[in-house]
């Protein structure tokens, strides 16, 4: 407009000037500090696999003027994560503490990257880059922080707050400990006479659990517990709540151990009784890996038959979507069931039953259904089928597993049988 009208042309001219000015002062207000601001990340020195971790960065700004800042972190590829972006207004001189939350769904070494942060001063017309070196390698371990829950309520005896039953204990399946004076409450089956005689007062034995018994997590790391739901592998739920369970048994004074089988590999950590052992089961369940091929069923057998002579609670973590796929480990269940008592743990497959739940609007919604009632069906026929050979079961949604494989070995602690 400025080639027809002269005056439009002259303010077009100043604004360039004022345009050039005002670039210049913001580049000088930004570029005039060597170190406009500092930060510094803070991680775990391990994540907790499918948990939401809390990762903090301390930032303090040098700027004596307000800024808006935005932080972009290059957080680990696993995460697949590619507009993480932070922003807010920093005052002058102002320190600030940055939460966010990550979740992992698998085990492993995860990288962080730099913290790359773009300042954009009070004109607003440039922003700077800065980057601050923060690389680090951060393990992700199997759910400790469901294992430290589990294992809260458990010292406090307040197990039912998360679905943890109450369980009758039927007779004395437990071990002397004591003779104390009678109180109102006690069981009067304990009065010990002989006691009472002597003591001239009524006198009970006092019982405890019994102690030392073996209790080994045993994972099937096949291509059947490759199978995902929410984020994480059936494995990695099972590894969970392997360490969940090791750690409440060692609690309860029980030993733990652990072993996982593929088609051509044991891994096995010996059952101990000691509060430490925790550790090298979790390290050994970091390590566990799946593969595509079927695992063997008689090294697991022959593995268990060589190495484990103490009748244990083992509890099998695998998956059977058929009764046939069952029928062909059957005879391998059923000799480790002779020598321990064998718990087998498969998930229910919840997008099926969702599926079965849909009304059926037209012939192909039909077809669907019936076919997904016919392996839900097949599912109840192989518990049948294992609960006909003396072998316990828990059939279990994936993020039921832990409460339900609790309640499976405290029942069993509380009958007596193991």
């Amino acid at each position: 407009m400025g080639y027809f009208y002269p005056t439009v042309g002259a303010l077009a001219n100043l604004t360039l000037i004022a345009f050039i000015i005002l670039s210049v002062l913001d580049y000088l207000m930004l570029f005039s500090s060597n170190e406009p601001l500092s930060a510094e990340r803070h991680t775990p020195n391990r994540l907790s696999n499918g948990d939401v971790n809390q990762i903090r960065v301390s930032f303090a700004s040098h700027l004596p003027f307000r800024s808006k800042v935005e932080m972009i972190d290059e957080i680990p590829h696993q995460f697949q994560i590619r507009d993480f972006a932070i922003s807010w207004e920093a005052g002058p001189g102002q320190q600030k503490e940055i939460h966010y939350d990550l979740r992992p769904t698998e085990r492993g070494s995860y990288s962080f990257g730099n913290m790359n942060f773009y300042v954009t001063g009070r004109i607003g017309l440039i922003r700077r880059k800065v980057t601050i070196p923060a690389s680090k390698e951060v393990p992700v371990y199997p759910s400790f922080i469901q294992m430290r829950k589990f294992e809260m309520y458990a010292i406090s005896n307040r197990l039912t707050d998360i679905g943890i039953k109450k369980i009758r204990r039927v007779g004395h399946t437990m071990e002397f400990d004591q003779i104390k004076e009678y109180v109102r409450g006690d069981d009067v089956r304990s009065i010990n006479w002989k006691a009472t005689a002597r003591a001239n007062t009524l006198m009970v034995n006092q019982y405890q659990d019994e102690r030392s018994q073996q209790v080994i997590s045993v994972v099937d790391m096949g291509r059947v517990m490759k199978m995902p739901f929410e984020g994480l592998s059936l494995l990695d739920y099972a590894i969970n709540t392997s360490l969940v369970i090791s750690n409440i048994a060692l609690i309860k004074d029980d030993k733990a151990g652990f072993v996982g089988f593929t088609n051509d590999k044991i891994t096995m950590v010996k059952p101990q009784k000691k509060r430490t052992h925790i550790r090298a089961i979790q390290e050994a369940l970091y390590k566990a890996d799946t593969n595509f091929l079927e695992s063997s069923y008689e090294k697991l057998m022959v593995t268990l038959k060589s190495k484990v002579r103490q009748r244990s609670l083992i509890l099998l973590y695998t998956n059977f979507e058929t009764l046939s796929s069952m029928k062909r480990q059957l005879p391998y269940l059923t000799q480790i069931a002779r020598d321990h008592l064998l718990v087998t743990v498969f998930f229910e497959n919840t997008e099926m039953d969702r599926l079965i739940r849909q009304p059926a609007g037209k012939l192909e919604d039909i077809y669907t259904k019936t076919i997904a009632e016919k392996f839900s069906f097949e599912k109840r026929q192989i518990v049948k089928s294992l609960n006909q050979r003396g072998i316990q079961t828990i059939l279990t949604a994936p993020k039921e597993l832990s409460v339900n494989a609790i309640n499976k070995y405290l029942e069993l602690k509380a009958r007596g049988l193991i």
